[in-house]
């Protein structure tokens, strides 16, 4: 860590845990059903494409375009100095697999909706590393 994380820290439960530990290392890990090949993202138990429980974790190439986004200018939570972007990015494993996130490396006024992005993480404490986004290289 090269700065000190101010933000609020995630605190992973049973269902998001695969997530956060495999962003501890890096690799953005999301849940996959093993009958369908469906990914889940939010972390789910039950896939909502076939309704299995056979649901276990895939780490994916991280990633994707962006989908829609926001420039925040106000204010609304402790450790976020505006403006700062924040934008569902689709994953090129599937489409309709959005992660929220903010994008980095990347001047506001040049970050647009179908832009292709790639996951890097933010080290926020030794347990805790944040999936972000910046404009895809090469």
């Amino acid at each position: 860590m090269t700065e000190e994380y101010t933000r609020p820290i995630p605190i992973p439960d049973a269902a998001s845990a695969a997530y956060w530990e495999g962003a501890k290392r890096h690799e953005l890990t999301i849940k996959h059903c093993n009958d369908c090949g469906y990914y889940i993202h939010y972390p789910k138990t039950r896939c909502p494409n076939c309704w299995s429980t056979n649901v276990g974790d895939a780490v994916v190439s991280g990633r994707g375009t962006i989908y829609t986004l926001t420039i925040h200018h106000v204010p609304s939570a402790p450790g976020f100095e505006t403006p700062y972007p924040v934008a569902l990015v689709s994953l090129e494993e599937q489409e309709d697999v959005r992660i929220l996130a903010n994008i980095v490396e990347c001047p506001l006024e040049d970050i647009k909706v179908g832009m292709p992005v790639e996951v890097v993480f933010k080290d926020a404490t030794p347990e805790i590393s944040i999936p972000v986004f910046r404009p895809r290289k090469g």
